[in-house]
């Protein structure tokens, strides 16, 4: 019988205590993932597959000096424990070549974290049936991945940490047959027939607008509804050292006016790392235990991200941010405006889906220039009228989510990464859609 992800762990953790002693430390984290993989065309099924793999990164401390090493395991415990021994080898003849770390922080408390979400997944078999159903004979192209994620940690100084959670994740797009396109996500650990049926429906009603002529739009400023999924792009650059303490630090934040309290977002805004419930493990890569933190609050900035490196430098308390010091998982807390009420509340302007190919055009402003993508409409007196081309907007977040911020949804959506770029990723964000007084478009 093969053994578990945690008892594959356990037994490389229990030969590494035997062959690594003090002076000598170590850290060993462990990626797994179980995943099936199914690609959509014409809503038909063109390629299924499962992934299984796992790895390791041992890291091995002496002498204020580090080193790591990142190794692929199999289904033989065997090569894995030769591949183990081969990685202490390879680490004990590097560590003399470097040069002693000036921000090396060691965690040395001896924390237990154990969190298995083993929610059932969906039946496969239900949730082709559903798609064919519900898409029909539409255009339908997407990707539905799912299956359980694990991580683990352990050090030499008696810390330990597993998290495994179960999570599905199906990122689709509608095609109308002149090109333009509608994209949805469902996502999430509980499939909810009812809640998939409702996202693809409304993904119908959008592609039937699709068929419109064009609308195209002069440069100027727009009234506009900015679904979650646009938000989440908008929250994505804010996650570029916005919320880091060494990027606050360096002064190289985006949000280093808010920090400094020299400017304020709209009170309505209050973001959190979430980390409690959340797919994300109750530790960091560098072995720190996470909590929730209140990053913003009522539109002022409080706690910020600190990883082991940053409070070393800056003489801070790591509170379990990864080395990247960005959020794991975020949340914006919602508002009061009803899902039912967004196009009465907008009334006349822009109604955007999605944003994409976004980056900073003034860092320090917190300024954004990025583009409309698919589902762009123009509404009028809470119709919808005609999807509008792509356009180039270019505004700051101090007015999108401060000034011009004028209500948040009561409902919000979880957005799961999607990212499957040499593994799946744990990341989510929580959000709301929000509408807005003014959107600056220049072309």
């Amino acid at each position: 019988m093969a053994a578990t992800p945690l008892h594959s762990f356990q037994r490389l953790l229990a030969s590494l205590q035997e062959q690594v002693c003090a002076p000598e430390h170590f850290t060993l984290s462990y990626s797994a993932e179980q995943s099936r993989f199914i690609r959509f065309n014409h809503a038909k099924v063109r390629q299924a597959g499962e992934v299984q793999q796992a790895s390791c990164v041992l890291k091995l401390i002496k002498d204020g000096r580090q080193g790591e090493l990142q190794f692929t395991l199999g289904n033989d415990p065997d090569v894995d424990q030769q591949r183990l021994a081969q990685a202490i080898e390879q680490l004990r003849q590097t560590l003399p070549l470097l040069e002693a770390d000036p921000y090396l922080q060691l965690n040395a408390s001896a924390w237990q974290s154990h969190s298995v979400q083993g929610q059932a997944l969906p039946d496969i078999a239900q949730v082709l049936a559903q798609i064919e159903h519900g898409a029909g004979e539409l255009d339908l192209v997407g990707i539905y991945a799912a299956g359980p994620i694990c991580r683990g940690f352990a050090s030499s100084f008696g810390a330990f940490g597993w998290h495994q959670a179960n999570s599905f994740n199906f990122d689709w797009s509608l095609f109308h047959r002149n090109g333009q396109a509608v994209k949805a996500n469902y996502a999430g650990q509980q499939w909810d027939s009812e809640a998939f049926s409702l996202r693809l429906r409304q993904a119908r009603e959008q592609l039937e607008y699709m068929g419109r002529p064009l609308k195209t739009l002069a440069p100027g400023e727009y009234r506009a509804y900015l679904a979650p999924a646009a938000m989440d792009e908008i929250m994505s650059m804010l996650c570029w050292g916005g919320f880091s303490s060494h990027s606050l630090a360096t002064k190289n934040s985006p949000l280093q006016r808010l920090y400094d309290g020299d400017a304020r977002l709209s009170p309505m805004v209050s973001i959190a790392e979430q980390v409690s419930g959340s797919l994300s493990p109750s530790f960091s890569d560098e072995g720190t235990p996470r909590s929730d933190l209140r990053l913003i609050e009522q539109g002022r900035g409080l706690d910020r991200l600190i990883c082991a490196r940053s409070a070393a430098e800056f003489e801070l308390a790591a509170n379990g941010a990864d080395s990247h010091e960005s959020p794991c998982a975020l949340s914006l807390a919602g508002g009061e405006l009803n899902q039912r009420d967004i196009l009465a509340r907008l009334g006349t302007g822009l109604y955007i889906s999605n944003l994409w190919y976004l980056n900073f055009s003034d860092l320090p402003a917190a300024r954004m220039t990025g583009l409309t993508r698919f589902a762009t409409f123009w509404v009028e007196n809470g119709q919808i009228q005609a999807p509008v081309s792509t356009m180039r907007f270019d505004d700051s977040v101090y007015s999108l989510l401060g000034s011009q911020l004028e209500a948040l949804t009561q409902e919000r959506e979880l957005i799961l990464s999607t990212s499957t770029y040499g593994q799946r990723q744990t990341s989510s964000s929580h959000l709301p859609g929000a509408v807005v007084k003014r959107l600056t478009l220049t072309l």
